[in-house]
């Protein structure tokens, strides 16, 4: 039997259900991921779970987003992660040493492995042949404790890759181009698979640009083979030693199938406020820009900053413009100094900051009031920015710099100077000295977690009621993302480890009443529209509802990083049979489910009384006989308690 390299990824690592599209299907996980916005809750679900010690290969805790230290709440939890990590074996990543995608990639990515991150962004491991897939942090705490990631066996969608860049093209413009065509949902129950011989001209790193943001097409996961210019990568970085061939068989076919030539791209703008609003550059030239932003997991590779760097050489920045510049990891700002680019940067006007996460998620650099913002991150939401009125645009190193150096959107193809080919080098500095290793069990079993006043233990769940009688206290559209649900920047995020107060901002950018009126009802419902939860894998989407007593979403469709963390947390994730629906439900309206208990046990079909208006409507959920346990405890780390003291080692759940 051929196989393309996403199936032998999962075969090599399927313990449950059989690799057909749409069956659930659970695979060991090799190495974890998790950062610090969303790793202090998965410490605390460790802690709740009474996990003695990390069960899987490679664990690494880094501290990427929220690195301003304005009070004490960031340091504290940071103390807390360092402490953590001791105590459950965990390698920790000091703050400042980087994003955690590239600098995964770095020093800790191994072809033919699976990881598992805390980071919706984790499928940018894809690029060095590992099934790397992104989920909330209670998932990523039960693979730490040997269980195994759950899934419905997507589909596999190849992407062959023709002919050759042109100059002024870039990785970012491969996969804007894929937003271009699929829009946001495109991937939604999918793994994007690139071959053909196009590959041969796409660094590693460039390859990271491009599975990084496959999560933007709500795909499971991006997938590239580990072929020679991985070795490449790995023997630059001294690990040699852990490549291993891994390509697709001759022959080896595709559920879906889709076609790039590379040499007919152009450089491409995805427009406010969403990652596939997407044109040409050449068709929105002209419009006075605010900041041109470089940086985040999505451009991390040294030539994105090296390539900046060569075009200020001769033309510095714009002055009304703010040219922020945001290194990726150290170990690039070390190499990108060493050869002289971060002078030219600076010389040329660059704001420099340090390594980390920074502006992408709204920790910084926030851009003024309807200013125009060119950035390489990967998603542009409104207000993912730091600042309601954003106007955030999604585009190349190239054409961020380019319109950088004129003050206004210009496509770099017209800047009238020689494009400067580099690539990556052969000998960056290399710096592991920056990443705590983890104790010996005997004596991490002896750590004491450091927790500082703003960090409490996670709340307790209780079972999910067998009738629900609840109004639905908010109403919302399509496309509603996780970033609106729970917003990131530094005024919430420093309450990541405290449920009770960062609960006050749930849905604050929908329904600045939410929190209040949630706090006057016993239990309510949130009805919302197509690709509900799209976007970041934070679990706080859904546990900080889900403490102001949500039961249950009723939407058109749910995205699957968050339909997964509303099971986790004792939440019905429920999607309307008949989409019409939806128009007839109006906020405050009644509904209420009967012998809830009874009705999940029998079927995937459920009916659902709107009291107000005495009507009923079909509703259907798409969870496992597993899930819908989890549902019915109140949640995974309920159902893990009891796993743990049943027995003091993993078995097949």
């Amino acid at each position: 039997m051929t196989l393309n390299v996403a199936q032998k990824l999962i075969r090599s690592h399927l313990v449950h259900g059989d690799m057909k599209p749409g069956e659930e299907i659970g695979i060991s996980i090799d190495q974890t991921l998790t950062q610090d916005a969303t790793g202090t809750l998965m410490m605390l679900e460790l802690e709740a779970m009474g996990l003695d010690r990390a069960r899987t290969e490679v664990n690494v805790q880094y501290i990427d987003h929220n690195l301003i230290q304005e009070d004490y709440r960031n340091p504290d939890d940071h103390l807390f992660l360092r402490s953590a990590a001791q105590r459950f074996g965990l390698w920790y990543s000091r703050p400042g040493n980087g994003v955690s995608h590239p600098c995964h990639q770095e020093n800790f990515g191994k072809p033919g492995k699976t990881l598992l991150g805390s980071d919706s962004h984790t499928p940018a491991g894809g690029a060095m042949g590992m099934l790397a897939i992104g989920a909330g942090g209670l998932e990523v705490a039960l693979a730490i404790a040997g269980e195994p990631f759950f899934t419905r066996m997507p589909q596999i969608w190849g992407v062959k890759l023709t002919g050759h860049l042109p100059d002024w093209v870039s990785a970012k413009d491969v996969i804007l181009e894929m937003l271009r065509r699929h829009g946001v949902d495109g991937g939604v129950g999918r793994i994007i698979e690139y071959y053909g011989p196009g590959l041969d001209t796409l660094s590693a790193m460039d390859r990271h640009v491009i599975a990084n943001m496959g999560g933007e097409l709500g795909a499971t996961t991006t997938v590239f083979p580990s072929d020679q210019e991985v070795r490449r990568f790995l023997r630059a970085w001294n690990r040699e030693a852990d490549w291993a061939e891994l390509v697709a068989d001759t022959g080896a076919a595709y559920d879906v199938q889709d076609e790039i030539d590379l040499a007919g791209l152009e450089p491409l703008i995805a427009m406010p406020c969403s990652p596939d609003n997407v044109r040409p550059v050449r068709e929105v030239t002209g419009e006075t820009i605010y900041q041109a932003y470089l940086g985040s997991s999505a451009n991390p590779g040294y030539r994105d900053f090296a390539v900046t760097a060569m075009m200020v050489r001769s033309r510095p920045v714009h002055e009304r413009v703010s040219f922020d510049v945001n290194p990726t990891s150290r170990a690039q700002l070390e190499t990108l100094v060493r050869d002289g680019h971060i002078a030219s940067l600076l010389h040329a006007g660059a704001r420099l900051h340090q390594a980390g996460c920074n502006g992408c998620i709204g920790m910084g650099q926030a851009p003024a009031t309807n200013g125009l913002s060119l950035r390489t991150v990967p998603r542009n939401f409104p207000g993912r920015s730091g600042n309601r009125e954003d106007r955030v645009c999604l585009v190349s190193p190239e054409t961020a710099t380019a319109s950088a150096i004129t003050g206004v959107i210009t496509d770099p193809r017209t800047l009238g100077m020689p494009f400067p080919h580099i690539a990556d080098p052969d000998d960056p500095i290399v710096r592991q000295d920056m990443f705590v290793p983890p104790l010996p069990p005997e004596m991490a079993s002896g750590v004491a977690l450091e927790k500082g006043p703003n960090i409490a233990s996670l709340p307790a769940l209780e079972p999910l009621p067998d009738v629900i009688e609840a109004p639905v206290l908010l109403k919302v559209g399509d496309n509603v993302s996780t970033d609106e649900i729970m917003p990131a920047g530094a005024r919430v995020r420093p309450f990541r480890s405290n449920i009770p107060e960062i609960a006050g901002f749930a849905f604050e950018r929908i329904d600045p009443t939410y929190a209040a009126r949630a706090k006057q009802v016993a239990g309510h419902i949130v009805v919302g529209g197509s690709n509900y939860g799209q976007g970041s894998s934070r679990e706080h989407a859904a546990l900080a509802p889900r403490f102001l007593e949500l039961r249950a979403v009723v939407v058109k469709s749910l995205a699957r990083i968050h339909a997964q963390n509303l099971v986790n947390f004792g939440v019905l994730p429920l999607v309307f049979s008949h989409p019409e629906d939806y128009d007839d439900i109006r906020a405050a309206d009644i509904l209420r489910l009967d012998n809830a208990h009874q009705a999940l046990a029998e079927g995937d079909h459920l009916t659902i009384v709107n009291v107000t208006r005495g009507r009923t409507l079909e509703v259907h959920h798409f969870m496992s006989p597993r899930q819908i346990e989890y549902v019915l405890r109140g949640g995974l780390v309920n159902w893990m308690i009891e796993r743990l003291s049943r027995s003091a080692g993993p078995q097949d759940a």
